[in-house]
This record gives structure tokens, C-alpha cells and sequence, in this order.
């Protein structure tokens, strides 16, 4: 049995549609919300079976991870976070790369020799990392018009991937990525009226428009904190209006917070653009707190502990 384990968001969805369009594969679909990266234990692999993993943090996955392989099954792991101490096992294959300017659907990209490239360029552009998918879409003899449009496409797909449930999202995952295999390059998505870029593109517009309102918490000239409600909207718009402020002022870090069920808050962390560090050094020192150098996450933030997250934004980007 082949299992296919990726995160929710449009790095990891674009990471397995690339793989499954060159390497079509029947497989048990394993994904969740894009903070739901806990995944591998799920997953009950065993001698013979085969597991491929897609951006999600090996350092959060460590024990299943280690349990599968001693069970015997093979995995393949294409990542981008902090992985922790990777495993010496013969039967791992790891490409991680914490290089801040670089996503899953990339290292992908390159394991596929670019074949898919469009696609990866939009995974880029979704994560964030516009720097690096101009280039890419340079390269690639995009007009700006079209990268333009790569670039929306990833926006939407990854505002997909935002919520505390499923429910929240306009499209489960794996939805999701079923209904993008259907296309060989993203443009034929964007020209077809019922491929999900259009309920994307309404809801997203929507969304935003909400999002412009929420309440400034503290700020300065290195760091601004925002606070959105604890609606499925503000869940859904929280990382796509942290990414949207960061490339509004390339040289400050952004928090953005919802409120959760139990009082306590999700928080997405941006660094500054212009020194893509410190992300995940800021929500690791908190309990619940993962992810990458450039954009990382606290899934609760205790009430009482959030002038100390302020306190240690504050601190890390002065």
C-alpha cells in the first residue's frame, strides 16, 4: 500500500499533484488544515508498504516517523522546516531544505527536473516566496500578466489551506488537490469556469475585505501585531493577510491573531521580507509553536502568555 501524507496548504497540495501527474500512483490521501501537521501518525505502515511526505515538519513527526521505518516501510520526504536530528535509516529518503527562499513544491520541481514547473512557481507564489517564483517566472518567459496570474492562483490556494477544521475551508485538501490533477498546468485551471480558482477567487476577495478592519494590538517600526475574531472567515484569512502585510512593509515582522474555541489564540508570524529570519525562533519558544525561518505558527496561545509573545516578537526584531 502506497500512502500520500501532505499538508493542506498550496505548497503541499502542488507538491503532490507535481509528483502524482509524473508518477501516477493509486495511494491512501493523508492531509489535514495546514496547522494539522501531526499527520504521520495516521499513517500505519508497514514491511512493504510505502509512504511519500510533503511539507510538514519531520521534527513534529519524529516518532512516527521512526516507528514506520523500523515496521519496515520505506518513506520519501520532500520538507522545508526545521526537521530536527534526521534519522539514519536506509530505507529514508530526505530532501530537506531550511534555505528561506525555498518550498517543498520546489525541491520537487527539482527532483522532477522542472517538468511541472508552472505549477511549482504557483506553489512559490503561494508560500509567499515572491521573489523567487519572479525569478522562476522570468526564466520560464511568463509576461508579467501571467505571472500575475500565477501569483493570485497561489494566494487562493493557499487562503485554502487556512482554518481550525476542515469545515472551515471552502475545499478539503484532498479535494482539492483530486479536482487540480485534472489539469496539466495551472492556466488550463484558470481558463476552466468550474475548476476551483473562481469559488476561491470571490470567497478570498470577500474575505479580505473583512480582514482590513481587524484591530492593530501593538506595533512600532520593526513589528505590528493584528487581531481578527474567532469566525471561520478570520480563521480562513489569517496567513494570506499576514503574507499580504508583509509585502505591504517588506521591512517590519506581522502577527496575526484569531481567537480560538478556548480563549486562547492561533497566531501566524511573518518575518520581515527583507531579512527572512526568526519566524520559528519566536513561536518555538512557546509550547505549541512550530515552522520555518521566513512564516511560522503558535496553534494556542495562552491568553495570559500574549504580552510575553509580544514581548518576544518585540525582542527578536528590534
Amino acid at each position: 500500500m502506497h500512502y500520500d501524507v501532505f499538508n493542506g496548504d498550496a505548497d503541499g497540495v502542488i507538491a503532490l499533484l507535481q509528483l502524482r501527474l509524473a508518477e501516477p500512483k493509486e495511494s491512501v490521501l493523508v492531509t489535514g488544515v495546514k496547522r494539522d501537521i501531526s499527520l504521520l501518525k495516521r499513517v500505519d505502515a508497514h514491511s512493504g508498504d510505502t509512504v511519500t511526505v510533503l511539507d510538514i515538519s519531520m521534527e513534529k513527526n519524529i516518532e512516527p516517523l521512526q516507528r514506520m521505518l523500523e515496521a519496515g516501510a520505506k518513506v520519501s520526504y520532500f520538507d522545508h522546516h526545521r526537521p530536527g536530528e534526521i534519522p539514519a535509516h536506509g530505507a529514508l529518503d530526505a530532501t530537506i531544505d531550511m534555505d528561506p527562499n525555498t518550498c517543498t513544491a520546489l525541491l520537487v520541481d527539482a527532483h522532477l527536473q522542472g517538468r511541472y514547473r508552472l505549477w511549482a512557481i504557483t506553489a512559490a507564489y503561494g508560500d509567499n516566496m515572491i521573489a523567487t517564483a519572479d525569478k522562476l517566472a522570468a526564466e520560464a518567459g511568463l509576461s508579467d500578466e501571467q505571472a500575475e496570474r500565477l501569483k493570485e492562483f497561489g494566494v487562493l490556494l493557499n487562503y485554502n489551506g487556512y482554518g481550525a477544521a476542515v469545515s472551515d475551508l471552502h475545499f478539503a485538501p484532498e479535494a482539492l488537490y483530486q479536482a487540480l490533477k485534472e489539469y496539466e498546468n495551472p492556466f488550463d485551471a484558470i481558463a476552466d469556469s468550474d475548476s476551483p480558482y473562481h469559488k476561491l477567487k470571490a470567497a478570498y476577495e470577500a474575505d479580505m475585505a473583512k480582514a482590513e478592519a481587524s484591530e492593530l494590538l501593538a506595533s512600532d517600526g520593526h513589528f505590528a501585531v493584528y487581531l481578527l475574531g474567532d469566525a471561520a472567515w478570520c480563521r480562513r484569512v489569517s496567513g494570506v493577510f499576514g503574507n499580504e502585510l508583509a509585502n505591504r512593509a517588506p521591512e517590519r515582522a506581522h502577527a496575526v491573531l484569531t481567537l480560538n474555541d478556548d480563549g486562547s489564540y492561533l497566531v501566524s508570524v511573518r518575518a520581515p521580507l527583507t531579512n527572512k529570519e526568526g519566524a520559528d525562533e519566536v513561536c518555538c519558544a512557546f509550547p505549541t509553536g512550530g515552522g520555518r525561518k521566513g512564516a511560522a505558527g503558535i496553534n494556542q496561545l495562552p491568553a495570559d502568555s500574549l504580552n510575553a509573545f509580544i514581548r518576544t516578537l518585540s525582542e527578536r526584531y528590534q
